[in-house]
């Protein structure tokens, strides 16, 4: 028999993670601590709590702890712990996608430029990541039309050349019709329009366009011209501000009475590269910087590609050891930043900005079917609470019924139920 009274007695005041589990031995809560007997402890005190708190404490049977040696050991641990129990009163980050990133095999005799979404430590070099694959995949495509590189998978030598050389789409180093210098030349301008390194190229292609014209190379000259304007449009198309991180993410949040959301913008070399939004209902009674520190953990740990930076509206209490946890998962020094004026305070406020703009387009869609309904059933309010059956038998027999309750304009997955 678990005595709660006696345990917390036991409780060392050590770094470590809690694990607190309800009377069917499930999972409900995974919390860390810089001293366990006190964190602990607080949770069965009679002071003020959340109503989220409340609940939960009234669920817990028994709890569990683990020691560590240090704060950023009992992040990593409750990261893991979390994603592996997905405990209800946690913040659960449910997108698990991976994103896509533009890779150049430089280790390649000829290298190629692709899209991919797997990160692998083969000294290749990789740009992202993209969080619209589309935006990837325009990248590439103009890379590929307008520099004359390989677009096959596998290279190799071969006896005549392919359609795209041809069509001047290939420099057909199969054929050895190009030297490896000259190839690496254009692959290392590809590298520096990833970059961003656009007036780098500018200034180059422009010198050699005066050459062309001086050689009355007038066809090479106009190519180089194409090429530059191209160049420029993209940049232009790019460029978000003109803020002088290089490797940064900027996370925004906003919150309505029944849902919270966090914007993520990927700004990689002075240029936004991708966006990307993640909603979670159920935790009004949770501060935004215990909640902006859940997302953090959850979704950085175990990415294969981290950002120098992470700029957040709030500061938060533990950035400290999630700082450290990050630059030990990167190899390098990856920072928690709360800027407090000048242009990142403005890149902050703008993705503040679009995480309530893209909140309200939700809520407004969902009410806009709400209303819709409520004209179609001639009902006098609008519907909170809508139940849904589906039944499914075979010839009358082996009967099966499914419910599914929407509250709120928010689908209850716990109550989808087999019956």
């Amino acid at each position: 028999m678990f005595n709660i009274e006696e345990e917390l007695k036991k409780l060392p005041a050590k770094p470590g993670v809690y694990i607190m589990h309800d009377k069917e031995d499930k999972v409900i809560y995974v919390g860390k601590a810089i001293s366990l007997k006190n964190r602990v402890r607080s949770y069965f005190r009679k002071t003020d709590k959340t109503q989220r708190i409340k609940k939960m404490v009234s669920l817990i049977d028994h709890f569990e702890y683990i020691v560590v040696d240090n704060e950023a050991e009992a992040l990593i641990l409750e990261c893991n712990l979390i994603k592996k129990y997905k405990p209800k009163f946690n913040v659960l980050l449910k997108d698990d996608k991976t994103y896509p990133y533009i890779k150049i095999d430089i280790k390649s005799e000829f290298p190629n430029v692709i899209i991919t979404r797997r990160l692998i430590n083969d000294g290749s070099k990789y740009f992202g990541p993209y969080a619209n694959a589309g935006s990837a995949k325009e990248m590439v495509d103009f890379i590929k039309k307008k520099y004359k590189i390989r677009q096959c998978r596998n290279f190799k030598y071969k006896d005549r050349a392919c359609l795209n050389y041809h069509i001047k789409r290939c420099s057909a180093p199969c054929m050895g019709y190009i030297s490896k210098e000259d190839y690496m030349k254009q692959i290392n301008e590809i590298i520096d329009l990833l970059e961003g390194k656009t007036d780098k190229i500018i200034k180059e292609l422009q010198k050699q366009m005066e050459e062309a014209s001086k050689k009355q190379d007038f066809e090479n000259a106009a190519y180089i011209r194409d090429k530059i304007l191209a160049i420029e449009r993209v940049s232009q198309k790019q460029k978000v501000s003109n803020i002088s991180e290089n490797n940064i993410d900027v996370i925004g949040i906003a919150r309505s009475d029944l849902e919270i959301c966090i914007e993520i913008f990927f700004v990689r070399h002075s240029k936004m590269v991708g966006r990307e939004h993640y909603f979670f209902d159920t935790l009004n009674d949770m501060e935004d910087t215990e909640i902006i520190s859940g997302f953090i953990k959850q979704y950085y740990l175990g990415r294969a590609e981290l950002p120098s930076k992470i700029m957040i509206s709030k500061e938060i209490e533990d950035s400290k050891p999630l700082e450290e946890m990050l630059s030990k998962e990167a190899g390098r020094k990856v920072e928690i930043k709360h800027p407090q004026k000048g242009q990142k305070l403005r890149f902050v406020e703008m993705a503040q900005n679009n995480a309530t703009v893209t909140l309200k387009n939700k809520n407004e869609e969902k009410q806009s079917i709400l209303l819709e309904l409520k004209e179609t059933l001639g009902l006098e309010k609008l519907p909170r609470k809508i139940e849904t059956f589906d039944i499914s038998n075979i010839s009358g027999t082996n009967i099966v019924a499914g419910m599914c309750v929407m509250q709120d304009r928010n689908y209850k997955k716990e109550s989808i139920k087999k019956i």
